[in-house]
């Protein structure tokens, strides 16, 4: 695969993948017919919902045939990109069968920023919110939900009496981790699915706090009612690499009401490194006695270990001796996996280890003292 990764070590993050997708060919017989008698934003806001839906479709049914519906192969960015969506398809359904899980609903709600249409062709800028939904294969009446923010750039054109992607922009949660060939699945299966709720009814109110913050301050991943928006009183990092650690250090100090010190600061529109990088903030919170490791090491080795985490503690990602993302433990699922909530890319009680299931991806699991 052929897409472009950017890090950005100074202000932390996983991994953004641009994605150019061109000359995708969709068509959809319900709304040409009544392209004359529709408003511009009926019509764009019919065809994009189309798309969104059509490609949930065919992940949740693990159909490629589905997905290839809205490329032309025949170009090789349609190519890459129907391979790239096929490759996600199939990192989704591994990640559900090691987890015991199957995916019951995808759905997608679209935030349309900005447009603009010239003949047969619309430029779009929006934000999408999607929402999973999943059950345990031994618990199929007990559902789970996570969103997942995303920000799109989108053209469209018409092309033959069908519509056409022919550019596509957007941050992909999936990009740096599409291989769990190294997870023992059936091990794993076994030990989650043992697994019972956990009771969280006691924790400290700064705990709780924290979590608040986290889901009323996630983004794209944040409830309607939150206007998908980012603190306003903090900069937003993310076009200088990444923001997680900054929305980490606001969750720890307007949830969690840690004072700020000279190490770790904001002040002014601008961070110490120990609020922006994801490295130093990790190494801050361990060594200053606020934090301390619950456990270390690759997945395979520390799953077990992340039952232990609360809500308000950290997780940390190192791809190749890097720690390049953070994210806030905000709660769990009804088998007690815990769910995280982070920036950049948005993502709003997510199970922790999605996405970054990589071999060469190590875990750190941080207890917070609140």
């Amino acid at each position: 695969m052929k897409f472009k990764v950017f890090l950005n070590m100074k202000t932390c993050i996983g991994a953004v993948a641009l994605i150019i997708l061109l000359m995708g060919s969709i068509t959809y017989e319900k709304i040409a017919p009544v392209l004359n008698t529709m408003t511009v934003d009926e019509e764009l806001n019919g065809l994009l919902q189309a798309v969104f839906d059509g490609r949930n479709k065919g992940i949740l049914d693990n159909d490629p045939k589905v997905i290839e519906a809205y490329y032309d192969k025949n170009t090789k960015y349609g190519t890459w990109a129907y391979e790239y969506e096929v490759k996600k398809m199939k990192y989704l359904h591994t990640w559900s069968e090691k987890q015991g899980i199957k995916f019951i609903g995808i759905k997608t709600r679209l935030i349309v920023r900005r447009s603009d249409r010239k003949e047969q062709r619309y430029s779009v800028n929006l934000l999408a919110t999607t929402e999973y939904k999943y059950v345990y294969e031994d618990k199929p009446d007990e559902e789970n939900t996570f969103r997942i923010g995303t920000y799109h750039s989108i053209a469209l054109e018409n092309k033959d009496e069908s519509w056409n992607i022919v550019k596509e922009w957007y941050t992909d949660p999936f990009m740096d981790s599409l291989n769990l060939d190294n997870i023992k699945n059936e091990e794993i299966k076994t030990f989650i699915n043992a697994q019972s709720p956990r009771d969280f009814s006691k924790i400290n109110e700064r705990r709780i706090a924290s979590v608040e913050y986290a889901e009323k301050f996630c983004g794209a991943a944040a409830e309607e009612k939150y206007s998908y928006k980012y603190n306003s009183k903090y900069r937003d990092f993310n076009p200088q690499g990444g923001d997680c650690a900054n929305f980490a250090s606001q969750i720890l100090f307007e949830g969690g009401k840690f004072k700020k010190n000279k190490t770790w600061n904001y002040n002014k529109g601008d961070g110490t490194a120990a609020w922006l990088n994801a490295y130093k903030f990790k190494e801050y919170w361990l060594n200053s006695g606020r934090a301390s490791l619950i456990g270390y090491g690759t997945y395979n080795k520390i799953y077990k270990l992340s039952y232990k985490l609360l809500p308000g503690d950290i997780v940390a990602y190192e791809k190749k001796g890097d720690v390049c993302h953070v994210a806030t433990v905000t709660g769990a699922d009804s088998k007690g996996y815990a769910l995280v909530t982070c920036h950049n890319t948005d993502r709003s009680k997510v199970p922790w280890d999605l996405g970054w299931s990589n071999k060469n991806i190590k875990f750190w699991l941080i207890r917070v003292h609140y």
